[in-house]
């Protein structure tokens, strides 16, 4: 489900806004607010697992001898831990890591390999997903425009889910050999 709203101190924008949602509808349907509803009940105990096993996996990976690099605002050396931890309670569960030698083939071999992790374009949900964003989200995008923003061909992103997060090790060490 993705949901938005519009909020505007303006209120000749305002009227616009509601004009044009009135017109063509732009309201969730009975059963997209009855699942959001349902949703938002355990979105506190989903948030906390995800978080937890952010944590686990994060820490796993960054001790791994083949991971060369592991970015999650958790730890003290990422660039915008500290706005992570002014803005969240804790950190969440999405990781990116690069495997030692950051090469294309290698990343991809990893991400096919997984077996509770899916590989998948997008990364939100309650299941763990993975994705290779340099030949899947990023693929049209220059190479060498990609990297500037860090987005380099051995790059792994993850979206932890609320598995088992000894599960979600298992796997990752099983893909990663």
């Amino acid at each position: 489900m993705v949901l938005g709203l519009l909020v505007v101190n303006d209120d000749e924008l305002q009227e616009k806004l509601a004009f044009i949602q009135n017109a063509s509808g732009a309201i969730p349907g009975p059963m997209d607010s009855f699942l959001t509803l349902r949703g938002i009940k355990t979105l506190h105990v989903r948030m906390q697992r995800h978080s937890e096993n952010g944590a686990a996996i994060a820490n796993y990976l960054n001790q791994h001898s083949k991971i060369e690099k592991v970015y999650w605002p958790g730890f003290e050396s990422h660039p915008n831990h500290q706005i992570a931890k002014d803005q969240m309670n804790d950190f969440g569960g999405m990781i990116s890591f690069v495997p030692k030698g950051g090469d294309r083939a290698t990343a991809i071999k990893i991400v096919e390999k997984m077996e509770v992790f899916t590989l998948a374009e997008s990364l939100g949900g309650v299941e763990s997903l993975a994705g290779h964003p340099a030949s899947m989200t990023h693929a049209s995008i220059p190479k060498e425009e990609r990297e500037k923003s860090g987005v380099v061909d051995g790059l792994i992103r993850l979206s932890v889910g609320i598995e088992d997060a000894q599960d979600l090790i298992e796997d990752l060490e099983q893909a990663i050999g």
